[in-house]
């Protein structure tokens, strides 16, 4: 049962920020170091190995028995259903391979900084996911005439600013009935059983929205006649500004369009700047959005006077238009058209000199939808899709010398 707890013991304090001078507390330490994130030189693989991609556990990770497991379907529908995994496994399997990232990707780079998990871009991974869509669930149950949402409850339990809970969140029924969606009740991950990490033994899977929806250790789905409003739903995950901590806010929905860019060269050990010769540097990395296909991707170089250099034939990189954003130069876009939901690749060439540069690069999505050169600021830190900058140090060729 989830309930506030009377006597917080000094934990379930309030969400606050980091004042001007303070830095990453124990408590966020902690929190990096049980949830990781994607390496960026793993954008290079098409589908994310299950170890690379990023995890966000809440709570603990429970102790689940495939064996034993049981979903059930329930509220407002007109036919309970009780599945073990068997039963799952036994009907027709879908596999979609979906683009997740964390609502807090990018956290850690908004000023003042919401006190949270420390995402700075790594917070991103795609998989194969295979499983039986929740559309198909929900029309064998059901659904009523005054249902509006379906809520979907994981095993994991804790406490969360004084609030003692299951995690749990809920879908617009719209959105949990459409076949074209293409939301799954998901088994496996890269054609394996799904790592203890990822869900065991079963998750959802909502493509294009934020990983908050992507239930864990999935056990119940309760449809319901009305919102839904517990803790995840209207507490947390909630596009807040900077005025009204208790304001209701806007929720947390689809991702917002981000590009990265693999880390090109090969980095210094602490400070992960990346070295460099001179010459012609390939520069690649992916692009993905929940509002549609990426359409565009743009490669640009800031904040260092004078240093320019070239993208392949098609302009220069690095001018800037003095306001400090770089003059964009569009990179080679390639989206596969079988997977709707994933991220896509996207390349191009810089001509690199010697000194010290900052490179950019964004993204632009269907519904016209650009990556900011300013933060979104916001008190949970949530959608900051601000554009990544790579420093790179060209160091001279001495091969010939």
């Amino acid at each position: 049962m989830d309930g506030s707890l009377s006597e917080g013991g000094g934990f379930g304090a309030p969400g606050r920020l980091a004042g001007p001078a303070e830095g990453i507390t124990p408590q966020e330490l902690a929190l990096a170091a049980r949830n990781h994130g994607l390496p960026l030189e793993a954008l290079r693989y098409d589908v994310t190995p299950p170890g690379l991609h990023y995890v966000l556990v809440h709570y603990d990770i429970p102790a689940t028995d495939p064996e034993g497991w049981r979903l059930t379907v329930g509220g407002r529908v007109l036919r309970t259903l009780d599945l073990d995994l068997e039963g799952l496994r036994a009907r027709p399997a879908v596999t979609r391979r979906v683009t997740l990232e964390c609502a807090g990707n990018g956290r850690a780079r908004l000023t003042p900084r919401p006190i949270s998990q420390p995402w700075l871009v790594e917070a991103v991974g795609t998989a194969d996911w295979t499983g039986v869509p929740l559309a198909e669930l929900l029309a064998e149950a059901g659904t009523a005439e005054d249902a509006v949402e379906a809520v979907f409850t994981g095993a994991d339990h804790g406490v969360e600013r004084g609030v003692e809970q299951d995690y749990r969140r809920s879908l617009p029924l719209p959105v949990a009935a459409d076949p074209a969606r293409d939301v799954l009740v998901a088994y496996a991950m890269n054609g394996a059983p799904l790592p203890p990490q990822h869900g065991s033994p079963l998750r959802l899977v909502v493509p294009g929205w934020y990983g908050m929806a992507h239930v864990k250790w999935l056990r119940d789905i309760t449809v319901t006649a009305t919102p839904y409003t517990g803790f995840q739903q209207s507490v947390a995950y909630r596009i807040r500004g900077a005025s009204e901590e208790d304001e209701p806010g806007e929720p947390v929905t689809l991702i917002a369009p981000r590009a990265l860019m693999i880390p090109p060269g090969f980095p210094d050990f602490m400070s992960r700047v990346r070295v460099v010769r001179p010459g012609p540097v390939r520069l690649a990395g992916r692009a993905w959005s929940g509002h549609g296909p990426v359409t565009r991707v743009e490669v640009g170089e800031v904040g260092v006077a004078g240093a320019v250099g070239e993208v392949g034939d098609v302009g220069q990189l690095g001018a800037e238009d003095g306001s400090g954003a770089a003059a964009w130069t569009d990179a080679v876009l390639d989206h596969d058209p079988a997977h709707p939901w994933a991220w896509s690749s996207w390349h191009t060439t810089w001509q690199a000199t010697p000194g010290r540069h900052h490179l950019a690069v964004r993204a632009t999505d269907a519904a016209g939808h650009v990556q900011p050169l300013a933060a979104p600021w916001n008190r949970g830190g949530f959608a900051n899709n601000l554009v990544q900058r790579v420093e790179v140090h060209c160091a001279p060729d001495t091969s010939a010398a």
